[in-house]
Parts: structure tokens; C-alpha cells; sequence
């Protein structure tokens, strides 16, 4: 008889799995929508809104270019890839 101690939950199992879809991407660029709100262009294609909206966001960098700059290169978790989405068109 196995002891249920030595089996994982299902709860490490479900933690397990998300932890392996998580695809980080850099950001490599930056335009604005339709909106003016500002989206980061990542290095698989996707785009990802940046917004500087407190209390709920806080991104006071997106709001200069020189905290836009700062931010090149920075791996930003794409959902977008973890659901093998095509690439966006802009």
C-alpha cells in the first residue's frame, strides 16, 4: 500500500504545470494603441499592454522614454505564447 504522503497533491502538480508554461519574453520596443495607451513590442512577436495606472498598476516608468529605454530587454511573462497564439500584426 502506498502511503498518500509520498504522492504529490494535486495542488504541487497543478503549481508544477503552470510554473512550466510561463514563457518569458523581452520586450524590444514600445508603440501606443488605438487608445494612446502604451504596448511593449516582445522578441516572439506578441504585444503587451504597459499601463501606468494607479493604484491598481503601478508603471510610472512606461510614462518617459528614457523609463521606456530603461525597460528594453526585459522579459515580460507572454501569455500569448503559452497559448501558442500567432504573432500580432503591428
Amino acid at each position: 500500500m502506498t502511503s498518500s504522503c509520498c504522492r504529490p497533491s494535486k495542488v504541487a502538480e497543478f503549481e508544477a504545470s503552470d510554473a512550466r508554461s510561463v514563457m518569458k519574453q523581452s520586450i524590444v520596443g514600445f508603440h501606443k494603441d488605438e487608445q494612446d495607451h502604451w504596448v511593449a513590442k516582445l522578441d516572439c512577436g506578441h504585444n503587451q499592454h504597459v499601463r501606468h495606472i494607479p493604484p491598481l498598476m503601478s508603471r510610472p516608468w512606461v510614462e518617459s522614454i528614457s523609463g521606456r529605454n530603461s525597460m528594453l530587454g526585459y522579459e515580460l511573462d507572454c501569455k500569448k505564447c503559452d497559448s501558442a497564439a500567432p504573432a500580432d500584426n503591428q
